[in-house]
């Protein structure tokens, strides 16, 4: 599974591309889409990113989840309706559908971020906004990692 780390910040040009950062193609490079699935963030105004491996992850998962209950309507209608695979073009770039970038409140410049297994896309000054308000969550929140041990 791909790691991404690191903020990027990329203009779009004027027929909506704009360029994945080399070190997240790198980390997607053995994939069989050679592109991202992307989909509006639910929570907040951002878009989630990530490869195809996990996006078939998440739909093992529901997988699991009763056919036709309502947890399975729901979380297939958040997850999937809206997903997008955008495949890469020959400089690494990708098209961000309008209803993306509408959801994101992008237009001119895009902020990838790193959250690990996925990594979002911004707009630049929301970014910057929401990266000080979960700081400042997880200083007064305490929040914390069990460091894991391979032992």
């Amino acid at each position: 599974m791909a790691l991404f780390l690191d903020t990027f910040i990329n203009k779009i040009d004027k027929k909506g591309r704009v360029s994945v950062p080399a070190p997240y193609r790198l980390s997607l490079s053995g994939l069989s889409f050679q592109g991202i699935i992307a989909l509006p963030s639910f929570k907040n105004k951002a878009i989630i990113c990530a490869g195809i491996d996990w996006m078939e992850k998440l739909s093992q998962q529901v997988g699991r989840v009763d056919l036709f209950s309502d947890a399975h309507d729901d979380l297939t209608a958040t997850l999937f309706a809206d997903a997008k695979q955008l495949g890469f073009d020959g400089e690494g770039r990708i098209i961000l559908p309008e209803s993306l970038l509408s959801h994101a409140h992008i237009q001119e410049s895009a902020a990838f971020v790193g959250r690990g297994q996925i990594f979002e896309i911004w707009q630049p000054e929301a970014l910057e906004k929401y990266k000080i308000f979960a700081r400042k969550q997880a200083l007064e929140k305490n929040r914390t990692l069990s460091v894991i041990s391979d032992k």
